[in-house]
């Protein structure tokens, strides 16, 4: 609980529960079909510094991150690059899929994310 201390902004907490609230519909489903389920618990958009990250498990230091298509414009891809080696230097993995590759490889996100847990 201190280690989650140290890195919030109470500036972006309205931003991250309004996020919460009106979730893209992947976020929806690797939450309620998958995330939830676990036996590792998850937050959703949660504030570390100065970013909201989509998924947060404290327990095993893992964010994962699910990208829509503005994400591979190139300022957008600059701006995750930083975000991604900031979270890394806080000891933070990160796990990002895009919302195209979700949608098509579910289960194989799904996997891959089990792996990361050390739950497959």
């Amino acid at each position: 609980m201190e280690r989650e201390r140290q890195f919030h902004n109470s500036d972006l907490t309205d931003r991250a529960k309004a996020l919460r609230n009106n979730p893209m519909k992947e976020e929806k489903k690797l939450w309620y079909d998958f995330l939830r389920t676990l036996p590792v618990y998850f937050c959703r958009q949660k504030v570390i510094g100065t970013y909201i990250v989509d998924f947060y498990c404290a327990e095993r230091a893992l964010i994962i991150e699910l990208d829509g298509s503005q994400h591979y414009e190139e300022a957008a891809e600059a701006y995750d690059r930083r975000r991604d080696a900031y979270l890394a230097s806080l000891g933070f993995t990160v796990l990002r899929y895009s919302n195209l590759d979700f949608n098509r490889q579910y289960k194989n996100i799904c996997a891959d994310i089990l792996k990361h847990l050390g739950l497959e």
